[in-house]
């Protein structure tokens, strides 16, 4: 079925005779805050706005992000706040749940891949003088959420934080050392700081380039200041407790599944 987030008739037709709705398109590149809002926070109000109206109405599982917990840091935090704020702003017959995962690896990405290609040659440039923590999931554990979430049918009205069930999560250091192992180093990875005012400069750079030449960019100032924010830390208690979900994939054998053959392939 064709459509868009802002075809209200297609959106009717995709829903009828639907028992859950879960909403996970969005928006990771762009230039302004529009480019963001667009999809992650008016979107969510279109398809939230069609799902009410139907009788008896679905389930609805919005797929957030673990950046909505800071809005102020970029346009694409804001717009997964708003994308949040409208669903909870839905009808109340809407029974709804939000998931906040952290970042996301596994088969089809592509922002982490150039990452441990680098690890695999041995070089790793991250953020110089970024000593804060964060949390990872394998997609593959992110759907067995969704699954649970579906089998489940208690956990409504309530926003869930997801991680891989690492206590404490990772640092730049511990991540270089699992990916070494798990990529197949035989030497440690060296680490390649990349002074921060330089990739803000970068960044300035390529927002400036985006909006001269119209396309829509990764590297933007609100991205790094994602990326260099101190606490990205997050844990899946909550959600494990009301539903059952385990995730069961470790960021070592993760990293091996997803990215070994393909890095080693490409060395």
């Amino acid at each position: 079925m064709q459509g868009s987030l802002e075809d209200r008739p297609a959106l009717d037709a995709l829903l009828a005779g639907a028992g859950a709705v879960i909403h996970c398109a969005g928006a990771v590149r762009g230039a302004t805050q529009s480019d963001f809002d667009r999809v992650n926070a008016d979107g969510v109000t279109r398809l939230a706005e069609a799902a009410a109206a139907f009788e008896p109405a679905p389930r609805f599982l919005l797929l957030s992000s673990l950046a909505a917990r800071m809005p102020q840091l970029s346009h694409y935090a804001a717009s997964k706040r708003k994308g949040e704020a409208a669903l909870k702003a839905a009808p109340e017959k809407l029974r709804w749940t939000i998931l906040r995962p952290p970042a996301v690896y596994g088969p089809g990405d592509r922002e982490l891949a150039p990452l441990f290609r680098s690890i695999a040659r041995g070089l790793a440039p991250v953020p110089a003088a970024v000593t804060g923590r964060f949390s990872l999931i394998h997609v593959d554990d992110l759907a067995s959420a969704v699954l649970c979430w579906l089998r489940a049918d208690a956990v409504h009205g309530k926003t869930f934080e997801l991680d891989d069930g690492c206590a404490g999560g990772y640092d730049w250091t511990t991540v270089l050392e699992i990916a070494g192992r798990a990529l197949g180093r035989s030497e440690p990875v060296r680490r390649v700081p990349v002074p921060v005012p330089l990739l803000r400069l970068a960044a300035w750079a390529n927002l400036t380039a985006a909006c001269l030449l119209g396309y829509a960019p990764m590297l933007t100032p609100g991205k790094v200041r994602e990326i260099t924010h101190p606490d990205w830390l997050c844990d899946s208690h909550d959600f494990a407790a009301a539903t059952g979900w385990r995730p069961v994939i470790g960021l070592e054998s993760g990293l091996a599944r997803t990215y070994g053959p393909s890095v080693r392939g490409a060395g």
